[in-house]
């Protein structure tokens, strides 16, 4: 039995062939085949209604603001081609909880399917493309939670949710000039707190032996993006409760910016080692690395934290000390 379930559940199987499959899972198959090609449509013809802008299309519109290096300083979203194929790849983790789950037609998704395309006719009025890309992530929920139920809705909330990082929140830029601050502030305490002589001027670090201007790009705003979902997909794979899974989701951001001010000292210190033309310059253009490596590494260092039973360890610590006492 269970040498067959996993044979269901693998790259393929005979009981999905064409000739094996019922009349009623035909129609099924057909309904949601017709049903995913009308919201493309929908989304690819009506998606856009912003004026003077050349394309209808949801999609166009979001995927040239991934690439934007003008209304994002610097392609914040450029992460946003990986995440439907991330999400995907959770579905397909999950998939043989997906053929366990019971399936019943469930009412309140139609509720759901209604919510979210009124969500688009609201951002198609408003001219806010974001809100209309938000109600399809919706309708990408509804759909299966009106045909499938609950059970089958409840193991794709993350993988639907997940989508919002494809979506550009233009609002988030604002976080730009703050973020810059910030990093500024921390990285002047930090450098004189190991005897390097430097001093703040807006957001510019000046030394004897370097200048470094923490600009819009420096300000850590597209690693914050980037990190929070990728700490997402860590968060829900690693940590076994949703408290956990959240709390270390929460900390992605303070580690972002922990990790992009550790890279903001590396380039004054290799800027006072060999000189500023290399530490601003190739070293500048290569140190994002450096960022990702202090922010990954404090990302799987919380989440060990995170999944330590503490009452375990200190019961044991206790016996381990009552015996030496």
């Amino acid at each position: 039995m269970q040498n067959l379930e996993a044979k269901n559940v693998g790259i393929w199987s005979d009981r999905w062939r064409l000739g094996a499959l019922s009349t009623t899972e035909l129609i099924h198959i057909a309904l949601i085949s017709s049903i995913v090609g009308f919201l493309f449509l929908m989304f690819h013809l009506l998606g856009n209604t912003v004026e003077n802008v050349n394309t209808r299309s949801a999609f166009v519109w979001m995927v040239a603001r991934w690439g934007d290096r003008v209304s994002f300083g610097g392609a914040d979203y450029s992460h946003g081609y990986l995440i439907p194929f991330v999400s995907l790849g959770v579905i397909w983790y999950k998939r043989g909880d997906f053929f366990k789950a019971t399936k019943k037609v469930c009412v309140w998704g139609l509720w759901v399917i209604v919510a979210a395309l009124l969500m688009h006719w609201v951002g198609a009025k408003m001219q806010q493309t974001r809100i209309s890309l938000i109600s399809l992530i919706l309708l990408l929920w509804g759909v299966p939670f009106y045909f499938y139920g609950w059970e089958v809705a409840k193991l794709l909330i993350f993988p639907c949710a997940y989508l919002m990082f494809c979506v550009p929140l233009n609002f988030l830029d604002a976080l730009s000039f703050p973020l810059q601050r910030l990093a500024t502030s921390i990285s002047h305490g930090m450098l004189t707190g190991i005897g390097i002589e430097c001093e703040k001027v807006g957001t510019k670090l000046i030394g004897v032996n370097f200048q470094l201007n923490v600009e819009a790009p420096c300000s850590g705003l597209r690693s914050l993006l980037a990190m929070t979902a990728l700490t997402a997909v860590y968060a829900y794979f690693t940590q076994d409760t949703l408290i956990k899974k959240w709390a270390l989701f929460v900390l992605s951001i303070p580690l972002a910016v922990a990790g992009n001010i550790g890279r903001i000292i590396s380039i004054a210190l290799v800027s006072i080692v060999t000189g500023q033309r290399l530490g601003t310059g190739l070293y500048h253009d290569w140190s994002g690395y450096v960022l990702f490596t202090v922010a990954i590494s404090l990302m799987v260092f919380v989440g060990k934290l995170l999944n330590i039973n503490y009452r375990e360890l200190f019961s044991t610590w206790r016996k381990i000390y009552l015996n030496h006492t």
